[in-house]
């Protein structure tokens, strides 16, 4: 795939041209005490939209942060003045975390050129550039739809995989959290992992907001017996990082990866579900 990232000093560069629209993506785990949105009202990247990945998602579920219907998401981008055809810069103030699911999310809807900025907010704020406090608005516009069917997976299909294995499922989570030695931090989900799933934590990826280099990547999927060749299922806590993950699959090579959008908010919790640990 192309690079997906872009240098603080490419945003820097092109902060004013009309073709770019910049996105504040960023989301924190419930149990991070801290406010996403407030932080961007308090500061962010001149000209940045805040994304709100809790809000533009599926309203019908209680399950955190699904798909949204593709009118739905036109309906919420448009609104905030983004149309596909613009090239679309998202970060998150933690450096890599929860741009990648703004970038899947833009991309499976369609949008032509989404990039994410690498290092993130930290990068920007360390290196000393403009920041601005308060509400961006723009003017609405449309955003045509395109969506792919193939980005995400549900429920069924990964129930049906324990018994087909036609996809390698591998799970984002911290080993603690995925072999079911601590608890879960949304309350209510049993503990542990899909059967047959594989763990590829996500903080072995990165490094300061940097996605590790493709051969690093490719050593450390190959070390945890993934075969880069054959179909993957990537699963975390609720959607966020597996994002991440896919992402890191894809710059190391792999070709049909997939993520399952409900990942453990869904199965552990469904009454169905087959759990290890």
């Amino acid at each position: 795939m192309e690079n997906p990232f872009v240098s603080t000093d490419w945003l820097a560069a092109h902060l004013r041209d009309p073709q770019v629209v910049v996105v504040d993506a960023s989301w924190h785990m419930p149990n991070a005490a801290r406010n996403a949105q407030a932080e961007y009202l308090a500061g962010h990247i001149p000209g940045a939209v805040f994304f709100d990945i809790d809000g533009i998602a599926d309203t019908t579920t209680d399950l955190p942060h699904m798909l949204p219907s593709p009118a739905d998401f036109a309906r919420a981008v448009g609104a905030l003045g983004i149309s596909e055809d613009k090239t679309i810069v998202v970060y998150d103030e933690v450096g890599l975390f929860s741009a990648p699911r703004a970038w899947w999310t833009f991309r499976t809807f369609g949008a032509e050129s989404v990039v994410i900025l690498e290092g993130g907010g930290p990068k920007w704020r360390a290196e000393k550039r403009p920041v601005e406090a308060g509400l961006v608005t723009r003017d609405r516009v449309h955003f045509e739809t395109s969506f792919d069917p193939t980005a995400a997976v549900d429920f069924a299909t990964v129930f049906a995989n324990l018994r087909s294995h036609a996809a390698q499922v591998v799970d984002a989570r911290p080993a603690p959290r995925f072999h079911g030695e601590v608890p879960e931090p949304r309350p209510g989900l049993k503990s542990g992992h899909i059967p047959d799933s594989f763990n590829v934590p996500v903080g072995l990826l990165s490094e300061g907001g940097k996605l590790k280099s493709p051969d690093e990547l490719r050593q450390i999927f190959a070390d945890r017996g993934i075969d880069l060749a054959k179909p993957i299922i990537t699963s975390c806590g609720s959607g966020i990082t597996a994002v991440t993950l896919a992402l890191a699959l894809e710059q190391a090579g792999a070709k049909d990866v997939a993520v399952y959008d409900g990942s453990w908010a869904e199965w552990g919790a469904h009454k169905d579900a087959e759990i290890e640990s």
